[in-house]
């Protein structure tokens, strides 16, 4: 299939309203020991939905769901509207040629240097040097690191391999992201820097999102904080605002404990969910 018919599809697609993102009484466990159960969600275009949870809830398994990397016990997937379970492993590579990923850690190549490491998706595309290397130039811009490009991973900071990673994630212009755990073992003041380049990815280029966190300032912070294009810095929504595309899925024991918007969590009246965000 060529890339135009898969760019038209593309396009036919996000005009249906249909969600990016389903899951469908989804369950998977390990080793006889239940990992997720029944989870039923979706995330909408143009939507950025954070998802918490106390540690070994099942956050990660659910990432690595979505993206196809493993298949579930029971349930159905389906990703800009088709089932994982019935495609190819051609129709996976071209369903994740639209989706970007940053992974705990960063997950970069150590051996590659920090244009190779952001250029990776696209030379396995075999996408013009020349195009290749202005559009690595774009996304290190973006994320305000082009004077690394010929560093390699051992010689940047945690904050700034995390950095790399999310212009590796976005270089293909993806329709959906996936974070896992972006600011997971960095200071707050580097994981502030990582949630405002969240920030100015949802508003910059309006891209769906599903993130993890175990941090809920940085969940709060991208509910109530939005990116001033004309200062190139994140503000605070005036008059305690809060941004009408983000919404929260809770898992706790491998269960959605809450699925809905930023108000409706802080007002919750579940005991657990009172006493997990104060």
């Amino acid at each position: 299939m060529t890339e135009t018919v898969v760019s038209a599809q593309m396009s036919e697609f996000l005009a249906s309203g249909r969600p990016m993102l389903e899951f469908e009484n989804v369950s998977i466990g390990f080793e006889g020991h239940a990992v997720l159960s029944d989870l039923s969600f979706s995330v909408a275009h143009g939507e950025t939905r954070i998802l918490l949870g106390p540690a070994g809830g099942g956050k990660s398994v659910l990432m690595k769901l979505a993206n196809g990397l493993i298949e579930p016990d029971s349930g159905e997937i389906r990703v800009f509207g088709r089932s994982l379970r019935e495609m190819k492993e051609r129709d996976m590579f071209e369903m994740r040629a639209h989706i970007g990923m940053v992974f705990q850690e960063s997950a970069l190549f150590d051996s590659l240097n920090v244009e190779d490491n952001v250029a990776y998706r696209l030379e396995e595309e075999h996408v013009d040097p020349q195009e290749i290397h202005a559009r690595v130039l774009e996304a290190l811009s973006f994320v305000e690191l082009d004077k690394v490009i010929d560093k390699y991973p051992s010689e940047l900071s945690g904050g700034m391999r995390r950095r790399v990673s999310i212009a590796r994630a976005i270089i293909g212009r993806p329709d959906l992201i996936l974070y896992d755990s972006p600011t997971g073992g960095l200071d707050p003041i580097t994981s502030m820097t990582i949630i405002e380049l969240v920030l100015k990815q949802r508003d910059v280029s309006h891209t769906t999102c599903l993130l993890i966190t175990h941090r809920l300032q940085d969940a709060f912070t991208l509910a109530t904080h939005r990116y001033n294009m004309q200062e190139h810095r994140m503000e605070r929504i005036p008059n305690n605002g809060i941004d009408s595309s983000t919404r929260f899925l809770v898992l706790n024991e491998g269960r959605i404990v809450f699925d809905g918007t930023t108000l409706e969590l802080t007002h919750t009246e579940d005991p657990w969910l009172k006493e997990y965000i104060e």
